[in-house]
């Protein structure tokens, strides 16, 4: 059966859109104890990239514990960092904006790994768009890893863009996320079970910004509205808008605001002493330091999951 698995997990990599690892790999992209040098953008992305990889990779997160992909601005030795890597692991589908200008300078353009491809994004208006083209950062919601189902999609990437750049280790790369596609699998069971007692009238999520839609459709909440009507932490509310969601809130009687521990809990705070809610800081744009409720990707949804439920529970 473990065979098997492995088969079915191989077949799929190789299955899959030539992400990068069709190049050939430059010995300037290996160190000096002949591993692969890595990059990854976030320090979910980085997470994943270690599940698959294990020891076989040497490897650097861009982004710091804490930092927000938003509004990131990249330091001079990340150019450095790009340029010695034989692949860029990014989550994609619009998110790392800061991450071109950064490919260009290190001339690396090619090295790039987008593990969110292959995912069907959900619009702004929560309709399904396909990932691709030009429009897909103002038509696809990029947080995609708020649904473990979706980072089972970037194991698969990640392994394949592993095993094509470094093919001598394929078999343990195809074994490292096969075991951790076991346990993503065992996450979303667990999630539902922790969600199944709460009644539908209580399924209502209000966020600081629209990151949870994923999370939402494939357990059964509803997006109430968010304190910025934008998929990034850097945008600002209208009045108007503000407004809107006071009369939302108060409409569906939500118990709590969500916010993103990387984001400015400025608004969110204005909002709950306007209505009386509670605001309640979950992980979804960053890990935790490592001594931290959230300091992998697995602990980081477990911990949303129970903070959700029993913020909606009260």
């Amino acid at each position: 059966m473990i065979r098997r698995g492995f088969l079915w997990l191989t077949m799929v990599m190789f299955a899959l859109l030539p992400l990068s690892g069709c190049r050939s790999v430059n010995p300037t992209e290996r160190s000096q104890d002949g591993k692969l040098n890595i990059v990854a953008t976030t320090s979910i992305v980085a997470d994943v990239v270690r599940q698959v990889a294990g020891d076989k990779i040497n490897l650097v997160e861009l982004l710091p514990a804490g930092a927000d992909p938003h509004t990131f601005e990249p330091r001079p030795q990340d150019v450095a960092s790009i340029a010695d890597a034989s692949l860029v692991f990014a989550s994609g589908a619009g998110l790392e904006e800061f991450l071109k200008p950064l490919l260009a300078s290190a001339g690396a353009t090619d090295r790039v790994v987008e593990v969110s491809a292959g995912i069907t994004l959900l619009s702004f208006t929560g309709q399904d768009v396909p990932v691709g083209g030009e429009q897909e950062h103002a038509d696809g919601d990029p947080h995609t890893w708020m649904d473990p189902n979706n980072v089972i999609i970037w194991t698969g990437n990640i392994a394949s863009a592993l095993s094509r750049a470094d093919p001598v280790h394929a078999d343990v790369y195809a074994a490292n996320a096969q075991a951790y596609i076991s346990t993503l699998r065992d996450l979303d069971t667990w999630i539902r079970q922790q969600v199944e007692p709460l009644p539908a009238s209580r399924r209502k999520l209000v966020t600081d910004h629209r990151s949870l839609a994923y999370f939402a459709r494939t357990y059964g909440f509803e997006l109430v509205g968010q304190v910025v009507g934008s998929f990034s932490t850097a945008a600002q509310p209208s009045a108007q808008e503000f407004a809107t969601l006071q009369d939302e809130i108060k409409k569906f009687a939500v118990p709590a605001i969500f916010l993103d521990s990387t984001a400015n809990p400025l608004l969110a705070e204005q909002l709950s002493q306007d209505t009386g809610i509670h605001v309640v800081r979950i992980y979804t744009g960053s890990l935790s330091a490592v001594d931290g409720p959230a300091a992998d990707y697995v602990s980081m949804m477990r911990y949303n999951v129970s903070a959700i439920v029993a913020a909606l529970k009260a």
